[in-house]
């Protein structure tokens, strides 16, 4: 909840600093129309997220399971990209911001 809190001010108000892992962002495809590891468990998700260090998609914090957020943590790959429809912003797990700048 405090993650989503911070994203929402995040948004609203921005900063000055920046997300200090830009150089992690790659040229990456969407490995998956869905969260993989929730449909292996059979669960459901409420939004998307795609690594943008590999393309690994898992669902947002606002699921249950926060496989994008569980992702980022276990392969030190920091920075996530919505897929939702309509969204094109990434958020980097570490520093908790916004990013705006692609390398």
């Amino acid at each position: 909840m405090l993650s989503n809190i911070k994203f929402a001010a995040e948004r609203l108000l921005g900063s000055s600093r920046q997300c200090s892992h830009t150089d992690r962002i790659r040229d990456v495809e969407r490995g998956s129309e869905g969260c993989e590891q929730c449909i292996a468990l059979g669960d459901t998700w409420v939004h998307l997220r795609m690594c943008m260090t590999c393309g690994q998609v898992g669902c947002c914090d606002s699921s249950k399971n926060k496989h994008a957020h569980r992702h980022a943590d276990e392969a030190s790959h920091p920075i996530a990209r919505s897929v939702e429809p309509g969204e094109d912003w990434m958020w980097c797990y570490v520093d908790e911001k916004l990013v705006t700048s692609a390398r």
